[in-house]
């Protein structure tokens, strides 16, 4: 597979856009946001990545231009100034950086790792994932991957579930309340253990499905309940903390279910799962996840140090990322000027052996001739083979296209995408994000 593509990025996340925004943009699942985006012609590769408080979708295509015209029509449903553009070295730094956490609401908290993997397999099931997207993703889980084993970027408050659970512990004592968990997802499940460890006496789990939320119940030792999301109403009232965090298109906790006693909402849904008129009751406090940032905040103070680690270790997995690009993409036109010279050897030898076919040659002689033809072509190469190499260390893809154009019939001025020209783009391989 040929390395001619490029990535261009687009994304609305919690810091560019609001939960609204993110409601308008998120696909009805990633393996669908990966189709519609490969339905685009001539999209060649396609990695969408949903989650509560990011909608962020990569496309691999020759022309830069290309990819970014589809990318606007994938977050055409929201205001442009929520959506945030980058380029081929951007977008593959801003992947890094959000699998390790730093992009994340509640810096280096855990699940977004989880979530970047079960995106790459969505992508791979919908046929999103080629040779470029691969490489770049499969870099992103590993220096995620690192990034929590080798720093503290995950130690304290880890989840939106736990920045839930602190939240709500600042507008009345957990220790011995009753706490109800909307949704048996993950963010529920996260969410459930934060406030079980916070000393809650008693845990209600309600989900569509029954035996999901029975099972989430199952895992901690704290009273426990399962029931299904048609009896909030008669047990949401004696909640003293409420979180949600369903999958739902629609408010799943409504302001009728509540205000009965002093209660905190936490909503971490997107689209929202708390009705926005539930924190007009008297007796009801309701945060959202833009609400979250005062958490968040002194969660980045608290890991500043692990994070400067972290962003060194992203530097220096994004170097390594590009040095790859350039190995494959330096091999690729060796391996096109090998084919090309063993294509005209080829044609060479038979006409030469086919002209001494009258006997006089052994089969031995006509060995030493192919050998003597072998020997040619590798000493021919052999040095145009290291100038491919320090070309593509020194960035200088103008040389590597003059080669592949000389010796692949089938490489044209179209199929260099102009982000590997530097001839025609002047952007440094080490270009940040522009957050």
């Amino acid at each position: 597979m040929r390395h001619a593509g490029v990535v261009t990025g687009a994304r609305v996340t919690h810091e560019s856009g609001s939960v609204d925004d993110l409601a308008a943009v998120s696909p009805d699942s990633q393996r669908t946001g990966v189709a519609s985006l490969l339905r685009r012609e001539p999209i060649e590769e396609a990695f969408v990545l949903s989650t509560c408080n990011r909608v962020e979708a990569y496309v691999v295509a020759a022309d830069p231009a290309v990819g970014r015209a589809a990318l606007e029509e994938f977050f055409a449903g929201v205001d442009e100034r929520a959506v945030v553009e980058t380029d081929h070295d951007a977008s593959l730094k801003h992947l890094l950086r959000v699998a390790t956490g730093l992009e994340s609401v509640v810096l280096g908290e855990d699940q977004i790792i989880g979530q970047v993997r079960t995106a790459y397999e969505d992508a791979r099931g919908a046929g999103g994932i080629g040779q470029l997207l691969e490489t770049a993703v499969t870099k992103a889980i590993h220096v995620g991957e690192r990034a929590r084993t080798e720093t503290a970027i995950n130690e304290g408050v880890v989840s939106l579930g736990s920045a839930a659970t602190r939240m709500a512990a600042r507008e009345l004592p957990l220790e011995g309340a009753t706490a109800l968990v909307v949704g048996a997802g993950e963010m529920g499940r996260l969410a459930a253990r934060s406030l079980v460890d916070a000393g809650i006496s008693e845990l209600i789990v309600a989900n569509r499905t029954i035996p999901h939320a029975e099972h989430l119940v199952s895992e901690f030792a704290v009273d426990g309940n399962a029931i299904p999301l048609g009896a909030l109403r008669t047990v949401a009232p004696r909640a003293d903390v409420v979180v949600a965090a369903t999958g739902s298109d629609e408010p799943v906790v409504v302001p009728s279910q509540l205000g009965e006693r002093e209660q905190v909402v936490v909503d971490l849904g997107q689209p929202r799962d708390v009705c926005p008129t539930a924190g007009s009751l008297p007796e009801v406090t309701v945060y959202d996840l833009d609400d979250l940032e005062t958490i968040t905040a002194e969660t980045r103070e608290q890991r500043a140090d692990a994070a400067r680690e972290v962003e060194a270790m992203v530097d220096r997995e994004f170097e390594l990322l590009c040095e790859q690009y350039k190995r494959a993409r330096a091999d690729e036109a060796i391996a096109a000027m090998y084919e090309s010279a063993e294509r005209v050897k080829a044609r060479e030898l038979e006409t030469a052996l086919t002209r001494l076919d009258d006997g006089e040659f052994s089969e031995e002689q006509r060995e030493i001739v192919r050998s003597l033809a072998d020997a040619l072509v590798g000493q021919l190469l052999a040095p145009p083979t290291k100038s491919l190499r320090e070309a593509a260390a020194e960035d200088d893809w103008e040389t590597i296209n003059t080669a592949l154009q000389l010796f692949d019939p089938e490489f044209g001025p179209a199929a260099l995408p102009p982000s590997f020209d530097r001839a025609a783009d002047e952007t440094s391989v080490g270009a940040t994000d522009d957050d």
